[in-house]
């Protein structure tokens, strides 16, 4: 069975050494500090006041499902996902198997005042640094993708530069990845290997997790009432993007969601 997250992994660390060829990290790290103030935008306290907890995810395509938006256009769906009650945003910036670039991230985070996260396979250093020049104000860091040893160095490179990290979990064995400097848990309800999705995965893990961390349920939910019964259950955000932006309307895919969660 072809392991697709290992294929991203894979074309990721070429990928990164290319970019390291054309733009150095000292670059980026010259380019940070000549910058202007970077706006930054908790992701824990959005989800903790938020309604609804939804971070809709802006996402052209998938390596399973193919193009799901192909002509998206970043600037209208992430203001329209802002509109209509998103208490953040999770934008892809893969472009082979995603459909994304980091000028989508540059663009999102530019267009709202909300927390927009880079939703990337991030296995070095430089994509951190990238993600807080274009403007993120949270990353995701995959445990299946990195080791526990840069689990820890990521997370606390990402505090110094004021990212929040969203640590992302796909089974049992990987809660070892958590420590105390992990207050963002993602259950991952797809597997990344083979990219068959199970919702009964984040109640089956609900156990395991740190009752003093916030809980975000990923992938795979396209129903109100599941949100509740994840709610009862622990959950403070859930993460949705392929239910919304295979509706063609995104922005009103998600005002009409939240409808539907208020009547719950």
């Amino acid at each position: 069975m072809r392991d697709i997250l290992s294929e991203i992994v894979d074309n990721k660390r070429i990928e990164v050494a290319k970019q390291k060829d054309l733009v150095s990290l000292r670059d980026i790290e010259r380019q940070l500090m000549q910058a202007d103030e970077i706006p930054f935008y908790s992701l824990k306290e959005s989800l903790e006041s938020s309604e609804t907890g939804i971070i809709s995810e802006f996402k052209r395509r998938s390596p399973s499902k193919g193009w799901l938006h192909e002509d998206a256009d970043v600037n209208i769906i992430t203001k329209e996902y802002e509109s209509s009650g998103a208490a953040a945003l999770s934008v892809l910036t893969d472009e082979k198997y995603f459909g994304g670039t980091l000028a989508d991230l540059m663009s999102a985070a530019k267009n709202v005042h909300i927390p927009v996260m880079r939703k990337e396979f991030i296995i070095d250093e430089y994509q951190i640094y990238e993600a807080k020049l274009a403007g993120a104000s949270a990353i995701l860091l995959i445990a299946a993708a990195i080791t526990k040893e840069e689990s820890k160095r990521f997370t606390a490179l990402a505090g110094q530069l004021q990212l929040d990290v969203l640590l992302e979990l796909h089974d049992e064995k990987e809660t070892d990845y958590v420590t105390p400097l992990n207050n963002l848990i993602g259950v991952n309800n797809r597997n990344l290997g083979s990219f068959v999705t199970d919702l009964e995965k984040s109640f089956r893990m609900s156990d395991l997790l740190p009752k003093n961390a916030l809980w975000i349920s990923e992938s795979g939910i396209s129903d109100a009432g599941i949100v509740k019964e994840l709610r009862d259950a622990g959950y403070k955000g859930f993460l949705i993007g392929e239910y919304f932006m295979k509706s063609g309307t995104p922005g009103k895919s998600l005002n009409e969601f939240i409808q539907q969660i208020k009547k719950k």
